[in-house]
């Protein structure tokens, strides 16, 4: 009886191959075929699931964002069952940077991704990202969270604090990539603003 063909299983084995290949190539100079050659399966097969370089992309982006799910979800179960709101933020926003092989590859790929969408027509027709507001509306929600417990500067906009932050650990996280900065001062900036911003209001405490 011949063997029963999982497709998520597959697609999910060439979207891991375009992974590797690109974080090695960059994306930008990656094709089909060796995308094909790293997943050791034909090119006939990785057309037969992705018909096209850029459906091939879309779902490789997709399948990024997971395993940076995934890699926020491990730092969150190390911090313990109720990790409380500045940990939660934390691990979104170090799980971000290039501190290691695996995040190195997010990171370069994920600003390759954006890049590429400004000129590829073909990528720029699909959405980026399901929701691009996503983690801008997640860490906004955990800081006004931390305000209404009494755990961070009541005084602070939650909104613009979160697009900081953002902001702050992707440029620091190419500075990472190209050498400008080490991880170990990416990080120790990050958590300088994030005890200014988590300043407990009186009878709070800021480590909660």
């Amino acid at each position: 009886m011949p063997k029963r063909v999982d497709h998520e299983e597959r697609r999910a084995q060439i979207a891991e191959a375009l992974i590797q290949v690109a974080g090695r190539r960059g994306l930008h100079a990656v094709g089909m075929r060796d995308v094909a050659a790293e997943a050791g399966v034909s090119l006939r097969l990785v057309q037969y699931y992705f018909e096209t370089k850029e459906k091939l992309l879309f779902y490789g982006l997709r399948h990024l964002t997971d395993r940076f799910t995934a890699r926020v979800g491990a730092r969150l179960a190390a911090a313990g069952p109720d990790p409380g709101p500045r940990a939660t933020v934390e691990a979104l926003l170090l799980a971000s940077l290039p501190t290691d092989e695996e995040s190195r590859t997010f990171h370069l790929l994920y600003s390759s991704y954006a890049i590429l969408s400004v000129t590829d027509e073909a990528l720029a027709a699909q959405p980026f990202i399901d929701n691009p507001d996503a983690a801008e509306n997640s860490l906004t929600g955990l800081l006004e969270q931390a305000q209404k417990a009494g755990l961070a500067d009541p005084g602070a906009d939650a909104r613009t604090e979160a697009v900081s932050l953002l902001a702050m650990a992707a440029t620091m996280g190419t500075s990472i990539l190209v050498g400008q900065r080490g991880p170990e001062s990416a990080i120790a900036v990050l958590r300088h603003h994030l005890d200014r911003i988590f300043k407990a209001a009186p009878g709070g405490s800021a480590g909660a």
